[in-house]
């Protein structure tokens, strides 16, 4: 039996309630930016909204609407420095030791920083396949792209995460003489 006009909305908002979350978060992981996230997919659901009777996937569909829409913004987006009176404060003259709380929330920003530095396509690679938990191939149907250039998007967001000055290792700042002394 086809589909009435009436019932694709019925449909949709069901996706919409089932599936918001999920996709919330998805445009969170790319824009990192709550304000922005919900716009992101706001957008994404209303450009599905107009095509939902013709898809197959939904949410393949979707995703893969927040990941051009994101890619459309990332291009308008002026990504420069912002200019302050203050110099942001510091945590202290030492760095952060292991038992720190604060450490894991400073990796994590220092995570954020460094995913912000990626081209748009291999943030979006990282996202869909170790965030949202995507398969290769599903990540490849979401961008439209083969499963050989996901792979090698991935390869070389991480070889660039690895590389990442934010991401490089806190020297210990024990010094050898004092290990020594110690002895």
């Amino acid at each position: 039996m086809a589909p009435r006009p009436g019932d694709a909305p019925v449909v949709f908002d069901e996706f919409v309630l089932a599936r918001s979350s999920s996709l919330l978060r998805t445009a969170y992981l790319l824009t990192h930016d709550h304000a922005l996230a919900e716009d992101l997919l706001q957008t994404a659901l209303a450009k599905a909204w107009f095509a939902w009777e013709r898809i197959d996937q939904h949410e393949a569909y979707v995703r893969r609407i927040l990941v051009t829409t994101y890619a459309t913004w990332w291009r308008r987006r002026w990504n420069g420095e912002h200019p302050t009176d203050e110099l942001p404060e510091t945590g202290g003259p030492h760095p952060p030791g292991p038992t720190d709380p604060g450490d894991a929330v400073g990796q994590r920003h220092d995570l954020w920083s460094a995913m912000e530095r990626l081209p748009r396509r291999q943030r979006a690679v990282v996202v869909l396949r170790y965030f949202e938990d995507l398969t290769e191939a599903q990540t490849a149907q979401v961008l439209g792209c083969s499963v050989g250039t996901v792979k090698s998007q991935a390869s070389k967001a991480f070889a660039k995460l690895r590389i990442d000055p934010s991401l490089a290792p806190v020297p210990s700042t024990t010094s050898v003489t004092e290990t020594e002394d110690r002895s």
